[in-house]
C-alpha cells in the first residue's frame, strides 16, 4: 500500500533560502535516483513555514528513502539552518 508523508520543518527565520538550497538539490536527488518515490515537493506557506510532501509507492520504498546517501549527507548540509526537530506525520494512501 502507498505511504504519504508530510513533514512540517523547523527552519530558522533568517535560513529560509540557504534552506531551500539544500532542500531543493535533496528533491532532486530523491526524484532521480528513488523509482519508489511518486511525489517529493517542498512547499511554504502563507507564513512561510515550510513543508514537505512526499508519496511513496511502498514501505520499502519508504525505507530506502531514509537509507539513502543523498538523504544522508543532506543533513550535513542542514546543520545550523534548523530551529528544531521535524513535525512528521506519515499516512496511509487509501484512494488508488
Amino acid at each position: 500500500r502507498m505511504l504519504a508523508v508530510i513533514a512540517k520543518l523547523n527552519v530558522k527565520e533568517d535560513k529560509g533560502p540557504e534552506f531551500e538550497k539544500v532542500m531543493l538539490d535533496l528533491a532532486e536527488k530523491v526524484t532521480a535516483n528513488e523509482p519508489g518515490n511518486h511525489l517529493y515537493q517542498l512547499c511554504k506557506d502563507a507564513e512561510g513555514n515550510y513543508v514537505v510532501m512526499e508519496l511513496y509507492a511502498d514501505a520499502e520504498a519508504l525505507e530506502a528513502h531514509g537509507k539513502s546517501e543523498h538523504f544522508k549527507a543532506a543533513g550535513a548540509g542542514f546543520a545550523g539552518l534548523m530551529g528544531g526537530a521535524p513535525d512528521i506525520q506519515r499516512l496511509e494512501v487509501i484512494s488508488k
